[in-house]
């Protein structure tokens, strides 16, 4: 297997809303939630979006598609910037998102805060002044 993550999918409750949410962050997409299934452009990796209980039937069909609590999976932004990540964050609620942790200077020598989207899923907005990025974006892991 190459060492890679080619889509990552959420299930969603509304997938006009998570549509909207998402396009109001900026993720480009060529689908509508009429199409049963949404991908989002991003510098690598595709975020997908597709309805809860059809992942899930498709995953394993009794599985439990309400799960409660914290997952133990979070998404990352890494900005190039700490005043882009209130922007973010502003953004993110400003879209219909929550703010779960407020932007603040963390342990590790950065500043980071997190949002969840309209489905629960939890977002770190993140500046780090030792990160450097390629010219798509994404971060150069040393």
């Amino acid at each position: 297997m190459e060492p890679r993550i080619s889509i990552i999918t959420l299930g969603v409750k509304n997938l006009k809303k998570s549509f909207d949410f998402y396009t109001t962050l900026g993720f480009p997409s060529s689908r509508k939630p009429e199409d049963g299934i949404i991908f989002f452009k991003t510098s690598g990796v595709c975020l997908a979006l597709y309805p809860l209980d059809e992942l899930a039937e498709d995953v394993f069909p009794s599985l439990n598609s309400n799960p409660s609590g914290f997952s133990g999976v979070t998404f990352a932004h890494n900005t190039r910037s700490k005043v882009e990540v209130d922007s973010i964050l502003e953004l993110a609620k400003t879209a219909g998102g929550n703010i779960e942790k407020p932007a603040q200077n963390v342990f590790w020598g950065g500043y980071s805060g997190y949002f969840s989207d309209p489905d629960g899923y939890l977002w770190e907005i993140a500046f780090g002044d030792c990160w450097e990025f390629n010219e798509d974006g994404s971060l150069i892991i040393k």
